[in-house]
């Protein structure tokens, strides 16, 4: 896209703070980053997660400047910046990018409704799983930098709720976990072992972003 220029990201980079204005929209390549919703005094968590299927800045396009969330590197790489003044001027010349941007906003949709569901219902083992499966679409790889303490945060867990849970998947031969390295040995048995949440989100994004 015209005025974008492309970068390098860092993990645990801060790219946008909760409720203040954005002055870059970024279009992941192959970084990942992390929708984090903060609550006083209380662990923080994620809402959502952005790969190279979708962009950071897209509520941009109902014309609110204030970022509605706390935009946090997960997975460093490069990823394409643009000034968000130039962004709107893009929408407001291109029906087309105003089109997959729509769709885009109803899968983030789809993705907050799913992770409402999954904190309130769901165990934190398949949590996790379903966590780890998005992590590795979003990475393109089998193994990535990763830590309990960054996960449990994410996730919005005690960190020894998140040992538990990678433990059981790392004896059940699912991933391995080695000095803040997790490598996933068995997709299909990760994805058996997920929540119904991850199969749900997929499915909108294959319906919606093909």
């Amino acid at each position: 896209m015209a005025g974008c220029q492309s970068i390098d990201v860092q993990l645990s980079e801060v790219l946008c703070e909760s409720g203040q204005a954005m002055r870059h929209v970024y279009f992941p390549v192959d970084c990942f980053i992390s929708l984090i919703a903060s609550n006083e005094g209380r662990p923080s968590l994620e809402v959502g997660m952005i790969g190279s299927e979708g962009m950071l800045g897209e509520h941009l396009l109902l014309g609110e400047s204030l970022a509605p969330f706390h935009g946090l590197v997960q997975g460093p790489g490069a990823t394409w910046q643009m000034k968000t003044s130039m962004f709107r001027q893009q929408l407001h010349d291109s029906t087309a990018l105003v089109r997959i941007v729509q769709r885009y906003l109803h899968v983030r949709m789809t993705q907050l409704g799913n992770q409402a569901v999954c904190v309130h219902f769901h165990q934190v083992s398949p949590r996790l799983a379903r966590w780890l499966l998005m992590s590795q679409d979003r990475s393109h790889a089998d193994s990535f930098h990763m830590t309990h303490e960054f996960m449990a945060y994410l996730l919005g867990v005690r960190r020894v709720g998140i040992t538990k849970a990678a433990s059981s998947l790392q004896r059940d031969g699912l991933i391995k976990y080695h000095h803040g390295f997790l490598s996933v040995l068995d997709r299909p048995g990760l994805e058996a072992a997920a929540c119904s949440c991850y199969a749900k989100d997929a499915a909108a994004y294959d319906r919606l972003l093909p």
